[in-house]
């Protein structure tokens, strides 16, 4: 377990919203770090790629429409991606069990990621310093290095020891757990997905006459059974007709200039 939990600490680190080795945030923070994504890394890496993507699913679907305005950190995404889903696989309490963990580890992540923020302008104000000295190393140093140091030492060491420790003792702490709470953080667990895709529509959806569409898509997959290609292709048959037979908005005539009742001598 120490080299599994070694790789999702390094994956954790990789993925965060300041690394700028994966291309930045183009393969960090919008591709590994999207739970979807990271649950099949951490799947493959514990050995169960099948409980990590359904995992990642719904996990997934409770932040598809989280949004970071201004730098606010709702919940740090980084930390749900890799620890919690890591927790919620070596827990085998299923999806909603997982996802409830991860919710809170995300706003329990928060934290971390103020307290880098904070660390980050202490060494912005030593490469201020450097700067007026006309130090080129220090400027180096305090601008690249021991900003990214201090960002994978908070990645890495919480991740590591999450994952090492609680891979030993997860599993019996969610068996002592009193039956209640299981159920709760089940119920709850199973909400949140719904509660992301609402935010998701809202967000979205300026006509409430557009649900019509997420309604259909709800009607395939729970009762008619339907797999994701057939659903594919009825939602591009339902965007064509949608956009290819609409009503066009009725115009206004356009208005006749005012006429000169003055009689002309």
């Amino acid at each position: 377990m120490f080299i599994e939990a070694a790789l999702i600490g390094v994956l954790c680190y990789l993925g965060a919203l300041s690394s700028p080795w994966l291309f930045g945030l183009t393969g960090g923070w919008y591709l590994i770090t999207r739970p979807l994504v990271s649950g099949m890394l951490v799947g493959l890496i514990l050995g169960d790629i099948k409980t990590g993507i359904i995992i990642g699913v719904a996990v997934q679907a409770v932040y598809i429409a989280m949004v970071t305005p201004g730098g606010s950190m709702p919940a740090d995404l980084n930390f749900v991606a890799f620890p919690a889903i890591a927790l919620g696989i070596l827990s085998g309490k299923g999806p909603e069990v997982a996802v409830a963990l991860a919710a809170t580890i995300g706003i329990a992540g928060t934290i971390l990621f103020n307290a880098m923020m904070v660390l980050n302008s202490f060494w912005n104000h030593r490469a201020d310093t450097a700067l007026e000295r006309g130090d080129e190393r220090g400027i180096y140093l305090n601008s690249a290095i021991w900003p990214q140091v201090t960002n994978f030492l908070l990645r890495f060491v919480p991740t590591f020891i999450a994952v090492y420790f609680g891979a030993q003792y997860i599993s019996e702490f969610m068996d002592s757990l009193p039956k209640v709470v299981l159920s709760i953080m089940n119920v709850l667990g199973g909400i949140l997905p719904a509660v992301g895709i609402a935010i998701l529509l809202k967000q979205i959806i300026k006509n409430y006459t557009m649900l019509i569409y997420f309604l259909v898509g709800f009607v395939c997959i729970v009762f008619l059974k339907l797999n994701m290609v057939a659903l594919v292709i009825v939602g591009a048959l339902l965007a064509l007709i949608h956009y290819n037979y609409k009503p066009e908005a009725p115009q206004t005539a356009p208005t006749a200039p005012a006429s000169d009742d003055e009689d002309e001598f």
